[in-house]
């Protein structure tokens, strides 16, 4: 299942940020602000549900969180500093988010395939442009990504006319044939 939060719901310095950003693009394209959403998706298999998405790499003690990959955010030298980096995650048994949710597959092998793929995403820097699009790099483009590598519907919009930023650069770079 894709789920769609809106970005920041575990914090105020990732709401905030983000806000401003999204302010001055909207400004310098001309358009009203939208509400931003971050995308993971939810899978279940054997009984055990996951969640898969890219995330900060800081900000959690747990030692199960389900990294399975890490990469750079802003700029490939910051990423060596955990402070700027991001992972991938399939986390095991984590609660619901709230938010929009769309089933995209009830397949046991699609499922199988989203864990299995999901650690080779290509480590992109977030945050930079990636695709022809010139879109950047983030979390939702992991899983546009994920979703156009392993066949899924990518066309799936976020909630109340929503944006989620990096969304065309996962697709883009997907059809490129990277990862």
């Amino acid at each position: 299942m894709l789920g769609w939060s809106p970005v920041g719901e575990g914090g105020r310095v990732a709401r905030r940020t983000s806000w401003w950003w999204e302010v001055a693009c909207a400004r310098v394209q001309g358009r009203a602000p939208q509400h931003l959403f971050h995308a993971s998706l939810q899978v279940t298999t054997a009984g055990r549900r996951y969640d898969v998405e890219l995330v900060p790499a800081w900000g959690t003690s747990e030692r199960d969180r389900g990294a399975v990959a890490q990469g750079p955010v802003g700029a490939r030298w910051l990423g060596r500093s955990r402070f700027f980096r991001y992972e991938v995650r399939t986390w095991p048994d984590r609660p619901s988010r709230s938010g929009t949710v769309h089933e995209l597959s009830r397949d046991p092998d699609v499922v199988a395939q989203v864990l299995a793929t999901a650690p080779q995403v290509p480590l992109l820097v977030w945050g930079r442009a990636a695709g022809p699009s010139g879109d950047i790099w983030s979390s939702n483009s992991f899983v546009s990504w994920l979703l156009a590598v392993v066949g899924l519907p990518t066309d799936v919009p976020p909630p109340d006319g929503g944006s989620a930023p990096g969304w065309t650069a996962g697709v883009e770079v997907a059809h490129l044939g990277f990862g």
